[in-house]
């Protein structure tokens, strides 16, 4: 399913025209994300691919997001996933409480491609070893990004916004629901 994500009211940012991400469960444990940027990708800070590292603050440059909370439940996880193919992924028990480094997440499958029009970054993440994410129930999902271009203007993307500041760990980011799969 493919699913467009809305700059923040308080947020600029001229040389993007959209941001859309495809998203797909294609098994009980896996989550397949596509983001596709369209735009001035020329004006851009986008970092030099690397090798697929966990790195941290990922989030201080242009990065995508997918926030990941099984229904029901206040546990969620955080996914960064940079352009360069570096990622992080990070546990929480609550909103914004007792975050710690996800080891249980193996690392994802990153690629990456750029043209002068757009920019896309592919991942595939298996979640075989996260045991609280049944196979019988529905997960809610919150996509964002952070875009940052060359003039060093940072701007906030998400499915949907909470009031006041850009928080993509706020309930209300977490806009989608994916049904439960009764696939093994």
């Amino acid at each position: 399913m493919r699913q467009t994500l809305r700059l923040h009211p308080d947020s600029i940012c001229g040389a993007v025209a959209s941001i859309e991400v495809e998203v797909a469960r294609p098994r009980p444990r896996a989550l397949l994300l596509r983001y596709v940027v369209t735009g001035g990708i020329s004006d851009l800070l986008m970092p030099p691919v690397t090798a697929p590292t966990r790195g941290d603050e990922l989030w201080r440059h242009t990065c995508f997001e997918a926030f990941l909370q099984p229904s029901p439940g206040d546990e969620y996880y955080e996914f960064n996933f940079s352009p360069s193919t570096q990622w992080a992924a990070y546990r929480f028990s609550g909103y914004r409480n007792e975050m710690r480094v996800a080891h249980e997440i193996a690392a994802p499958r990153i690629v990456a491609r750029s043209n002068s029009e757009s920019s896309e970054l592919q991942v595939s993440l298996a979640l075989d070893q996260v045991l609280n994410l049944p196979n019988d129930a529905g997960w809610r999902l919150g996509l964002a990004a952070v875009i940052e271009e060359t003039s060093g203007e940072k701007s906030h993307w998400a499915l949907a916004h909470a009031p006041g500041q850009p928080d993509f760990h706020h309930a209300d980011g977490f806009a989608l629901e994916l049904p439960a799969t009764d696939r093994t």
